[in-house]
């Protein structure tokens, strides 16, 4: 009977812990955000990101392969994805204390004076320290535990994504100074045909020294633009190798025109609202931190209440070892305590007002992570907008440019302009050169920015 009471004991007061919590049932959120996006975004730039996989996102099978390349050997990447394991350990450390901890004690005890030597030995099962949590203590511990464990996973789905964005970015960035390299040294070995044949001219008398020495002046702007650009080229060989873990083969590398054409995103419907946001990783990480501030709450809160922990045992207790488990062995112990704060220095209230204080950062920090994913998406959209329309007068100066240089060097060559005009005229479409890469650089990267501002580039497919 002594030893079913004790069961019972045990057991109801696992059904009572938990049952109660002191933690604050809400928090109000006013991140102060318009419930849709500007109007001048919205000009058809972007679709649910989210659910398109990288690999339709990103349509140069190399790319691709970089990519993946990333993810499987990026070690930031690893380091976040070892600090989830080291999280859910945590919680389940923490969880743990939510239930009795059961373990099997052996003891010998001998003790002796006068001349006379006893001995006791001892066998059972029991539980030891283990809390009551009548007011939610230990629950709201494990539930700070479990949404830290939740903030820590949306941190390493963060990482993922803007793995998958800088890498693809730094590869379209590769490719176009390959391509910016390319054009410079095609620009100098024409500005060097050009200066033999100025050098030619003024030695017959046929040109001014002025006009060599401005020949002179294209050649070695472009042999200066050729040296920069080659060590840009390999700075950026060596940040893609870096993000995919290791040297890439130049199989992998993009080609000359592979930054023109590389990504593309459907339009986005007009009614999209603005709360597509909630589902960015950040925006989750920092909602999973303010809950766990709030659990927090209720702990502390709880360290004001009396404290019931639970020690008891059923085994056997014998004078010899060899009797140890015979009838009429059997022993039972239970020991409950209570502990009731009364003078602690002002410690409870302080370790609150801390809780609170942490609480109101988080909250804060879970509205700015909300604004400033507005404020991304924002520009990215309307960046998006402007940059179409500068790749279109991009290319327009372009031709206009080079029409301009053919028509210059022709009348220079019939006599009928200086020298001067055909200079600024190729000077007028090598800049355009540039600037046409640059802007459809500026364009690319706009697109996957807008992808992983909207929480693209988690899905593998679509």
């Amino acid at each position: 009977m002594k030893k079913t009471s004790l069961l019972l004991a045990v057991l109801a007061s696992v059904g009572l812990s938990g049952c109660a919590t002191l933690a604050p049932e809400r928090t109000d959120v006013a991140p102060g955000i318009p419930a849709q996006w500007p109007a001048e975004a919205m000009q058809g730039q972007a679709t649910d990101a989210a659910m398109l996989g990288w690999r339709d996102f990103f349509t140069d099978p190399r790319l691709q392969q970089v990519i993946e390349l990333s993810l499987a050997n990026n070690r930031d990447l690893r380091v976040a994805v070892l600090n989830v394991e080291r999280a859910r350990g945590q919680y389940r450390i923490q969880r743990a204390d939510r239930l009795p901890t059961l373990v099997v004690q052996g003891q010998m005890q001998r003790q002796g004076g006068d001349g006379a030597v006893s001995e006791q030995f001892s066998a059972g099962l029991g539980v030891s320290e283990f809390e009551l949590d009548l007011f939610g203590r230990v629950r709201n511990l494990s539930e700070a535990a479990l949404q830290q464990y939740f903030a820590v996973a949306a941190n390493r789905r963060n990482a993922h994504l803007g793995l998958v964005a800088e890498t693809a970015t730094a590869w379209l960035t590769l490719g176009a100074d390959r391509e910016l390299l390319r054009v410079a040294e095609a620009t100098l070995a024409s500005h060097e045909d050009s200066l033999r044949l100025a050098q030619a001219r003024f030695e017959r008398g046929g040109s001014s020294a002025l006009e060599l020495a401005q020949t002179r002046t294209l050649v070695e702007t472009a042999r200066t633009d050729s040296a920069r650009l080659r060590g840009q080229v390999q700075q950026d060989r060596n940040a893609l190798s870096l993000l995919a873990g290791g040297t890439l083969d130049d199989s992998l590398l993009p080609s000359a025109d592979t930054v023109l054409d590389i990504a593309a995103l459907a339009p986005l419907p007009a009614d999209l609202p603005s709360d597509v946001l909630l589902r960015r990783p950040d925006i989750m990480a920092a909602e999973h931190t303010l809950l766990a501030a709030n659990a927090n709450i209720g702990a502390a809160r709880a360290a004001f209440f009396p404290s019931i922990r639970l020690t008891g045992s059923i085994g056997s207790s014998s004078a010899e070892l060899s009797g140890l488990f015979d009838s009429g062995t059997r022993a039972w112990s239970f020991l409950p305590s209570i502990t009731l704060p009364i003078f602690q220095g002002g410690r409870l209230r302080a370790n609150l007002d801390v809780a609170a204080a942490d609480r109101d950062i988080a909250l804060a920090g879970y509205e700015r992570a909300i604004q400033a994913g507005f404020r991304e998406t924002a520009d990215a959209l309307a960046l998006g907008s402007s940059l179409d329309a500068q790749a279109t007068s991009q290319q327009a100066l372009l031709e206009a440019a080079e029409q301009a240089e053919r028509l210059a060097q022709a009348r220079h060559d019939a006599g009928l302009d200086s020298f001067v005009t055909l200079l600024d005229a190729r000077r007028s479409a090598y800049a355009a050169q540039q600037g046409r890469l640059r802007t459809a650089l500026a364009q690319q990267a706009n697109r996957i920015t807008l992808y992983k501002v909207l929480g693209g580039g988690w899905h593998e497919r679509s």
